[in-house]
């Protein structure tokens, strides 16, 4: 089994689209990150890209015996099968895993991952669907939802309005209740706004803001 640091590392369990996500990317940041998984074949998918190792969560002595109890955090990434959710989540609740983070494919799957002890669950498919409603349905290039229905961040390019204005000409927080945080222009590295930063029409805007408001600056023409 690879050695880790393993109060600070993370154990990920389930290698399908989301764990393998979370456990690559937390490699690839440089984070100790051992991913746990009992299919054979996706085992051998993976092995020797990621710290792996084959093992069947939903059995307690074999959590225990991977040396569970030392992580300070868990990731279940298994959620097509509600019981072996629920199952392994219980198990790392009662091994005392500090931060659970599981992941849950509806409100129910998610209200019984709660009352079981994760500390936090994650709705993948239904985050990027409501994304992918806001990008398609206007003129926003990205949008993060930080709380539901209420303070949102956005990429978006500026109205024609704001064309050759700085923002503390354009006065767009008194105008439209939203605050422009930075911008990149083209070639040009992220900058931070300030009263005095020129907004070019080629310019990409970082907004934020209430979520409605957000929605009616970023469909001005």
């Amino acid at each position: 089994m690879p050695q880790v640091n393993h109060q600070d590392s993370t154990l990920v369990i389930g290698l399908g689209r989301f764990g393998t996500a979370v456990a690559a990317t937390l490699d690839r940041l440089g984070r100790e990150v051992l991913a746990v998984e009992h299919n054979p074949n996706t085992v051998r998918q993976w092995s020797g890209r990621i710290p792996l190792i084959e093992a069947d969560a939903t059995d307690m002595e074999a959590l225990e015996q991977l040396g569970a109890t030392e992580f300070g955090t868990a990731v279940v990434g298994v959620a097509s099968s509600l019981e072996a959710s629920v199952l392994i989540t219980s198990n790392l609740v009662e091994l005392g895993i500090g931060q659970i983070w599981a992941k849950a494919i509806s409100a129910t799957h998610g209200r019984i991952l709660h009352r079981i002890g994760a500390n936090h669950v994650v709705y993948p498919e239904y985050d990027a669907g409501q994304r992918a409603a806001h990008l398609v349905s206007g003129r926003m290039l990205d949008y993060i939802e930080m709380e539901k229905n209420g303070f949102s961040i956005i990429k978006m390019r500026p109205p024609h309005e704001l064309h050759g204005f700085t923002i503390g000409q354009s006065k767009v927080r008194s105008r439209y209740g939203v605050n422009i945080i930075g911008l990149m222009s083209p070639g040009e590295h992220f900058e931070y706004a300030t009263p005095q930063t020129m907004v070019g029409a080629e310019d990409i805007l970082v907004v934020g803001g209430d979520a409605n408001l957000l929605e009616h600056f970023a469909n001005r023409p």
